[in-house]
């Protein structure tokens, strides 16, 4: 609908945004500066102990320093309530006690809006209709049974268990008698046969369990069968105007309330797992309506925990439910969102394992919960032996596939990091026993030699003083250093031309920075994106100070000559898409470096050299088309990998080994 002019101006002058918030949040009095209209408190769109949650009353807007998420009060009411931009304004009117302007209303989508009024009108008469069959005599032999699986008069009347007869017409007759049959059949209560057939009732003998959508209107019904011959143990409502099983989650309202307090969310697979769960202490459980989980569904878990935790039944069809979520959400990961997986023990469900154990047991169950990476290795491992060159290759086929369907660059390079690591682990058992006995199983010749002429002592030889007291194996190494200064360079060369940023906004994207500093200031710039208004006051708030203080610092950085503003934007452009490049390619020689310095303490041998070798040789390449511009930091850590490489060629020649078997080694 088209709403007229300075209506939503109107509008949000009648209301503050801090009194919309507060249905939400609870304000940090010790932040909080009512008079001025500031307001803080834990962010409501993710979970955190810190109050980085920001509203400003003056300006009508909020923003969260740690999620960035941000708006005015409409988009807080849609983020918070789910619903769309006019069923936000339509809230907000009546909390301020106005009329949505009739006027302007689009006949269709108004009528569109009452009819499904209408529908969910019928709905509430079904669940009160419901209620009335649980609790009358009829409902006797229900009641035992919802007794016997241990169902609390509390836990009934907070889930509005209810009961459908064994009856064709019970509920036909009663929307009959209300002149609401018509929409009866809409909301998928009532069937009419094509065949001009007297309508019928779709649930008939069966538990009910009302689905409620996040604005808690009754959209649909899952029913259990009581008849143990039923052909359908549980049926859900129809897909109509108010219900579509893929885009809702039973028990999603309270839950999202739930989720705020205890910062997680639990994903059983049923109805029945979902009031256990609620009934022993877990209110932030939902579940699927009888199927496998959608994307909408993910992204809707996604909004209230980083990472649900899947509660799956302990039997092959758990499991493979497991395996095609992770196969769902593999393409839709992004940065801190993921999945962990918490399979019941065999043939129990949460159901039963709160009976049997208890909640305690249920807790240590969702503790154990293991990540999605692990799920997804250990299926590709068991599909097979991997006992053959073909079948290793099959897995790394698998693994090369898996990782083509991340779309995040980053968590694509830490998966793949992830699956090499395990790789090496998985088809190297034997070198790992040979490093931790100090042995080798490389055949010796009867002369004490390796087959390419080695002494067979090196082999079990500690490192040498040197390469421990060199600057690989320095605490603080210099690389970490060199990062922090191009890193800032990067930035005050940005900061002072701003208007490139949209022509190397990717390339920043998928730069990391080392630095917290810097890091931090990556990160607000990359949020601000071409509107550079709150940005100095974004870096403030998370350093304490603003960005030209942070990077002033390191005089290297504010020496560069391309650091100053008024610059041609085509140079500026090329300049900082090589220095991003040459940074990332710098940053992993760094992070090598630092790999192999860990590796030195426990290292059996100087075999750590070859990676020296291989980061020198990064080093030289990164450097090949800009050596005038090495900072000297970088021209150090060549030098003192040179000096590393050189000692051990010395040592080498000491004991005899001639120089060009010491070059063929590594």
């Amino acid at each position: 609908m088209a709403l007229p002019s300075g209506f939503l101006d109107d509008l949000r002058n009648r209301l503050s945004i801090s009194d919309i918030a507060a249905r939400k949040v609870i304000w940090d009095q010790r932040k909080s500066n009512p008079a001025k209209g500031d307001f803080w408190a834990p962010c409501p769109f993710h979970q955190e102990k810190t109050a980085s949650f920001h509203v400003d009353d003056r300006k009508g807007y909020y923003y969260c320093f740690g999620c960035h998420a941000k708006g005015d009060m409409i988009s807080f009411v849609r983020e918070t309530d789910n619903v769309s931009f006019i069923e936000a304004v339509e809230i907000l009117c009546r909390e301020a006690g106005v009329e949505m302007p009739e006027q302007t209303r689009d006949p269709r989508a108004a009528e569109k809006r009452d009819r499904a009024q209408r529908l969910a009108d019928v709905m509430e008469q079904a669940v009160q209709a419901f209620g009335l069959s649980f609790r009358s005599a009829a409902g006797q032999a229900v009641r035992d049974y919802a007794s016997g699986r241990g169902l609390t008069a509390e836990t009934l009347k907070r889930f509005e268990v209810g009961f459908a007869p064994d009856s064709r017409t019970h509920l036909t007759k009663v929307f009959t008698e209300k002149g609401v049959l018509e929409e009866a059949v809409a909301s998928g209560m009532v069937i009419r046969p094509d065949d001009g057939a007297a309508p019928y009732d779709r649930f008939r003998n069966r538990l009910m369990f009302p689905i409620r959508d996040p604005r808690g209107r009754c959209i649909g019904f899952g029913g259990r069968a009581m008849d143990p011959n039923a052909r359908a143990k549980y049926l859900n409502s129809p897909a109509t105007e108010l219900f579509d099983k893929s885009r809702v989650l039973f028990n999603y309202g309270p839950a999202r309330e739930a989720a705020g307090k205890t910062g997680g969310l639990i994903v059983a697979e049923g109805y029945m797992d979902v009031i256990a769960l609620v009934q022993g202490g877990f209110a932030h459980a939902v579940a699927p309506n009888g199927t496998a989980i959608t994307e909408q569904q993910l992204a809707m878990m996604w909004k209230l925990a980083d990472e649900p935790v899947i509660a799956l039944d302990g039997d092959k069809a758990g499991l493979r439910a497991a395996e095609r979520l992770a196969d769902l959400a593999l393409p839709l990961l992004t940065p801190g969102k993921s999945l962990r997986f918490c399979l019941m023990p065999e043939g129990q469900d949460p159901d039963d394992l709160i009976k049997t154990q208890g909640s305690a047991a249920m807790q240590a169950a969702l503790d154990a919960a293991r990540p999605l990476i692990d799920m997804i290795w250990e299926r590709e491992t068991a599909q097979s032996a991997l006992d053959t060159p073909e079948r290793k290759a099959a897995l790394d086929q698998r693994l090369r596939t898996l990782l083509s369907q991340i779309g995040d660059a980053g968590i694509r390079n830490h998966y793949a990091a992830e699956f090499k690591a395990r790789r090496s682990a998985l088809f190297a058992p034997a070198a790992q026993a040979a490093k931790a006995t100090g042995t080798s199983d490389r055949p010796l010749s009867s002369s004490g030699r390796t087959r390419n002429g080695a002494f067979s002592r090196r082999m079990a030889a500690k490192p040498m003083r040197e390469t421990i007291n060199s600057g690989l194996a320095r605490t603080d190494p210099a690389g970490l250093a060199d990062a922090r200064i191009r890193e800032a360079a990067i930035l005050l060369i940005l900061l002072n031309n701003w208007e490139v940023l949209d022509r190397v906004e990717d390339e920043l994207e998928a730069t990391r920075f080392a630095s917290p500093e810097t890091s931090a200031i990556r990160a607000a710039v990359l949020d601000a994106g071409a509107d550079m208004s709150g940005f100095e006051a974004d870096v403030t708030q998370r350093l304490g100070e603003t960005p030209h203080t942070v990077l002033h610092r390191i005089p290297q950085a504010k020496a560069h000559p391309m650091a100053r503003p008024g610059l041609a934007p085509d140079a500026v452009e090329a300049v900082l898409v090589e220095a991003m490049t040459r940074h990332r390619a710098l940053l992993s020689l760094d992070t090598e470096l630092l790999d192999a310095r860990r590796e030195l303490a426990e290292a059996e041998d100087e075999g750590v050299t070859a990676r020296m070798r291989a980061a020198r040789n990064d080093l030289i390449a990164a450097n090949a088309k800009a050596t005038e511009d090495t900072p000297a930091v970088e021209q150090g850590a060549e030098s003192d990998l040179q000096r590393m490489l050189d000692t051990e060629t010395w040592r080498r020649r000491k004991r005899g080994i001639p120089h060009h078997l010491a070059e063929n080694e590594g």
